[in-house]
């Protein structure tokens, strides 16, 4: 068990690490003190890579079936406290109690996934001559580097860890300073799994991160994050030649087509904008909507905006949780002043309640224009900006023109529009009539800022791994 006062995992030993600097996390909701946390510094970083390059090569040779073995009771250690896990996820970031257990659920879901995916990851036969054989294999690449948000804690990093660890990598993990507690208590459900020094951990804000990324021993660094952070990722990885893979921010587009209804458009557009404070990376960032239906749009979105239960997470009745915090709420605010100081009209919502915690109203703003911030940049909050455009092809045109390419999503009847918008949008993913859901599995690669790189499903596996091609001579003189 981890002393509660230590947060730093490397080797099998949980420790207070080397430096004297501490941050505080607080209740999103309250706005009452958490807990203080010891950071990393760059020497407890190397320790924990040395750590896991230490235990590269046994975990490495280990049997596949036998890693998905270790990986199958992590997922049992984790679900035996996944309440805990929720309420901690609920604590540190405000998400509602509901939505935080369905996170934690479907990252124990992922780590069996990859329970199971690892074993039959391999390589191929190639046809050579019939004096030779020769194959392909996939060998983990080492040491992982995992950076993961405070948005999804439990559920964003199963997926990277249950890949990295599924297919012989040993993990250095980073999770974000705004969810440590999370983070640390995820670290030591699974690592009781898992022989010394194959999961690690550090705690510490972008300087810790930095060294982690930086690290002359990390052979990938997988970020989710914003793309400011993975930015600066990438170029650190580049100068080890360490493989990234990021996941970024997005500005994701709802385009509302003539001919829907417009109530059912303002759910799913609500669903969108609102769903976890809007603190989700594929959230809807601005909304194209066509004159036909705008006005009963409007009505109908601004309605829902109002009547949604604002308290926080841990109130069964809460639909609406806070911000993560302050800052992020000031960050919110601004972008939502600086639409309406350039024309934008607040329907509903675009003041900051009085009161504790960081809480911020579902906010609807019409009359926007793409050349506002608030329609090109991610804001990350319950914000839905919204444009009224003369056509579909308008629509679809301003949807395509940003420097992002995560996820974006149409509602229409016209089949012909439909298959214009999964043709014409480059974004990893392009959703049809739902704002969210999608087959498991359904892996794909974001686009300009957002990113590069499978970040989840069957591909990430080929990500955490290298191809070695063999030839062997059977004949010789």
């Amino acid at each position: 068990m981890r002393p509660r006062d230590r947060w730093m995992l490397a080797g099998g030993r949980w420790s207070q690490g080397t430096g004297e600097d501490v941050f505080a996390v607080t209740d999103p909701a309250t706005g009452e003190p958490l807990g203080v946390v010891a950071a990393s510094t760059p020497a407890d970083v190397g320790t924990a890579v040395a750590a896991a390059c230490d235990a590269a090569p046994g975990w490495a040779a280990t049997a596949p079936a036998a890693r998905g073995a270790a990986l199958h009771a992590a997922a049992r250690a984790a679900e035996e406290r996944m309440d805990e896990l929720a309420a901690l996820v609920t604590a540190e970031m405000g998400k509602p109690s509901g939505d935080a257990l369905s996170g934690v659920e479907a990252g124990i879901a992922t780590l069996r996934q990859y329970a199971e995916l690892g074993p039959l990851h391999g390589g191929r036969s190639l046809q050579g001559g019939w004096d030779a054989a020769d194959f392909t294999v996939r060998e983990p690449r080492g040491v992982v580097a995992v950076i993961t948000p405070w948005n999804d804690p439990v559920a964003i990093a199963c997926g990277l860890l249950g890949a990295a660890l599924a297919t012989g990598n040993t993990v250095v993990h980073k999770p974000s300073e705004r969810t440590p507690h999370t983070g640390a208590m995820l670290a030591e459900l699974l690592a009781g799994s898992l022989p010394d020094g194959v999961l690690n951990m550090v705690t510490g804000d972008g300087e810790t991160g930095e060294a982690l990324a930086g690290h002359a021993d990390v052979d990938v660094v997988a970020h989710v994050g914003s793309t400011c952070a993975g930015r600066r990722v990438a170029e650190l990885a580049l100068r080890t030649g360490a493989k990234t893979l990021l996941e970024n921010g997005g500005c994701d587009p709802l385009v509302v087509d003539a001919g829907v209804d417009p109530s059912w458009a303002a759910g799913q557009a609500a669903l969108g904008c609102f769903a976890n404070a809007g603190q989700i990376c594929t959230s809807v960032e601005r909304v194209y909507v066509h004159e036909a239906v705008s006005e009963a749009f409007l009505e109908a979105l601004a309605e829902r905006a109002r009547t949604l239960r604002m308290g926080p997470g841990a109130d069964m009745s809460t639909e609406l949780g806070p911000l993560v915090d302050e800052r992020h709420r000031t960050h919110v605010h601004q972008h939502v002043e600086k639409a309406i100081a350039d024309g934008a009209r607040a329907l509903t919502g675009a003041e900051i309640p009085g009161g504790p915690g960081s809480f911020y109203p579902a906010t609807v703003l019409a009359g926007c224009a793409d050349h506002m911030p608030i329609m090109s940049e991610e804001v990350f909050g319950p914000v839905a900006p919204v444009r009224t455009v003369a056509s579909f092809d308008q629509a679809l045109d301003a949807a395509r023109r940003s420097r992002y390419g995560l996820a974006a999503t149409v509602l229409t009847r016209d089949m012909a529009h439909a298959r214009a918008a999964w043709r014409t949008l480059a974004a990893g993913t392009v959703k049809i009539n739902a704002v969210f859901g999608g087959a498991p599995g359904g892996a794909a690669t974001p686009r300009r800022a957002s990113g590069h790189g499978f970040g989840y499903g069957p591909e990430l596996l080929d990500e955490m791994t290298a191809v070695k091609a063999v030839h062997i001579q059977t004949v010789i003189p």
